[in-house]
């Protein structure tokens, strides 16, 4: 390479730039032109690209040597002036040297908003790096210069939606403790309101459950045709629950003859409860029956209008047309709800009946268990009020042994169900004559001295077949 070629074709020759340090260890610079090695494609003209250059501070671009000199502020004297920042506007760059004419500007970016409180990058004309803003132009606290804010809180939405949860919550565990706790309270309360009589006889248990429920009915001042006064009985159930077996309702008729009622000789089964009443008439039937009570129940006949009320009325009925003055029951043959008022006439009357005691007895297990059955239906859980009103009825009619509490009255409701129902046993024990009049007493009815007791011992262990009416006249 010549120096005319390095010197752009023309005047003095060019000076070689420091790039090159010579293996020997000498100056620096080359000696001459001569020495330097050229940069950049040799062809076989030989002719080396043109780079331009940027105009001399003079504007005289032929005169002078062609050596670059390098502008500064330092070497000419002048200050620097800065130029004020146009806003979103990046200051202009100059390509770097060597990238020719054909360089290609940077892509433009989208600006950024002005800052209320310039930066101190952008009063010095520097460009600023930064996020581009998201959708919509909506510029963040922190970008516009502004003071932080706390932490974004939920939508009202969530909140909303978290609010009713905890309500929601609230609500159900409310539900769970009233479930819990009205039951709980409505036993206590109620177990309270029992009235106790001392009734058993403390006679050795014999097997299964024994209930002995007497229904009284008191007439202060009145005397019956068999010389008796005061309370009376006019029903006497035994409710047996065997260990094994169905549960049996027997009815014993209250003019049941007895050969000794203890402290007072022969005499009516319902007598017993005249001179002594429930713990003798208790030790009667077990003498009769070779059956220990196991809890006693007593239920006054007047508190039968108010338990039937209490439910609702009960379904009762009656094959037969009856107009009766002593009960006051007046009635179609056939099916009909039945209010208190009446519930109490129906199992009141004897003389309208063709069966006369037995007829009574049977009808007033129908009472009973009407008033069972709908004291323990499901959707009397559902209706506290109703509940209030049977427990007040119940325990104003209902009278039980020393030992009985709410649990064994519930006991003996189901197990009444169970023997009123279609696997149960219901009658009464076997009759050998219903109008037996030893003298002294009246009209008696003789139990069958031959089956009866054998009868008894089948009832406690639960031998009778299920579904069955038994016992009756022979």
């Amino acid at each position: 390479m010549t120096t005319d070629d390095r010197s752009g074709g023309g005047g003095a020759p060019r000076s070689v730039p420091p790039s090159f340090t010579p293996p020997s260890g000498g100056s620096n610079r080359p000696r001459s032109t001569d020495d330097a090695i050229a940069v950049g494609p040799q062809g076989g003209s030989g002719s080396r690209p043109v780079v331009p250059r940027p105009p001399s501070p003079s504007g005289d671009r032929g005169s002078g040597p062609s050596r670059i000199v390098r502008q500064s502020t330092r070497s000419t004297g002048e200050q620097k002036v800065d130029r004020p920042a146009q806003a979103g506007a990046r200051p202009t760059s100059y390509p770097p040297a060597g990238a020719g004419a054909s360089a290609e500007p940077e892509p433009t970016r989208v600006p950024r908003r002005a800052s209320s409180t310039p930066h101190s990058s952008a009063a010095q004309g520097q460009p600023r790096t930064a996020a581009a803003p998201p959708p919509g132009g909506r510029q963040g606290s922190a970008a516009q210069g502004s003071a932080p804010q706390g932490p974004s809180r939920p939508s009202g939405g969530s909140t909303v939606r978290i609010r009713k949860g905890r309500v929601v919550a609230l609500v159900l565990v409310l539900v769970v403790i009233l479930l819990l706790a009205w039951p709980v309270g409505l036993i206590i309360w109620a177990n309270s309101k029992i009235q106790h009589v001392d009734a058993l006889s403390g006679a050795k248990d014999t097997s299964g459950t024994t209930y002995l429920l007497a229904g009284s009915d008191e007439r202060d001042g009145t005397v019956s045709e068999d010389g008796t006064s005061g309370a009376r009985t006019d029903s006497i159930l035994l409710l047996q629950q065997p260990k094994d077996g169905p549960a049996s309702l027997i009815s014993l008729p209250r003019d049941t003859y007895v050969d000794d009622i203890p402290g007072h000789g022969p005499g009516k089964l319902n007598a017993a409860f005249s001179y002594g009443g429930a713990p003798l008439l208790v030790q009667t039937v077990e003498q009769l029956t070779g059956m220990t009570v196991d809890h006693y129940v007593e239920v006054g006949f007047a508190g039968v209008e108010e338990l039937v009320d209490a439910v609702g009325g009960v379904e009762l009925c009656l094959d037969y047309d009856v107009d009766d003055e002593k009960s006051g029951l007046q009635w179609e043959s056939g099916c009909h709800m039945a209010d208190g008022e009446t519930a109490l006439a129906f199992s009141r009357m004897r003389y309208s009946d063709p069966k006369g005691d037995i007829g009574r007895a049977e009808r007033q297990r129908q009472v009973i268990g009407a008033i069972a059955d709908a004291a323990i239906t499901p959707s009397l859980l559902w209706h506290p009020g109703t509940q209030v009103d049977l427990i007040t009825a119940g325990t104003d009619a209902v009278s039980v042994d020393e030992d009985a509490g709410l649990v064994d009255l519930g006991r003996l409701a189901l197990t009444f169900n169970r023997a009123s129902g279609p696997d149960g046993v219901t009658g009464t024990p076997p009759i050998s004559d219903p109008d037996y009049r030893p003298g002294g007493v009246g009209s008696t009815v003789l139990l069958d001295p031959d089956k009866a007791p054998q009868f008894f011992e089948d009832v406690m262990n639960g031998d009778l077949k299920a579904g069955s009416t038994v016992g009756g006249l022979n």
